[in-house]
């Protein structure tokens, strides 16, 4: 699998997407599956260094914040990219979850039910 760049994960609006099991004013019609998104990220030397200056001060460690928030982002576009390759026009019970693999290493998973939704009148 390679690496979803931004414009792929344009085919689903975020809008159709939820940490529910349903999006009012819709019915699902067919549940396609799970998909999944992973994204596997590592701390620079540099970027460790800039944090540890961050820590002296004290609040918010705003290059630790940046790069896990672009992980996640990197995981739910992906998982959105597999949704739309499913045929899927939403996607349902979105959760993450995260490992350190290694010391400095970390894996951010985003899954969810790919499904098909139509308008409720």
């Amino acid at each position: 699998m390679t690496p979803i760049v931004p414009a792929q994960a344009i085919e689903l609006p975020h809008e159709m997407t939820t940490t529910g099991f349903d999006l009012p004013g819709y019915r699902v019609e067919r549940n396609l599956g799970v998909v999944r998104g992973v994204a596997v990220r590592s701390r620079s030397v540099l970027g460790t260094i800039g944090a540890g200056f961050q820590t002296i001060l004290g609040g918010n460690i705003s290059l630790f914040t940046e790069l896990a928030e672009r992980t996640r982002q990197q995981a739910f576009d992906t998982m959105l990219h597999q949704a739309h390759l499913a045929g899927a026009n939403a996607v349902i019970g979105i959760r993450y979850d995260a490992n350190e693999i290694m010391s400095g290493v970390t894996e951010v998973l985003c899954y969810g039910t790919a499904v098909r939704v139509v308008r409720v009148d």
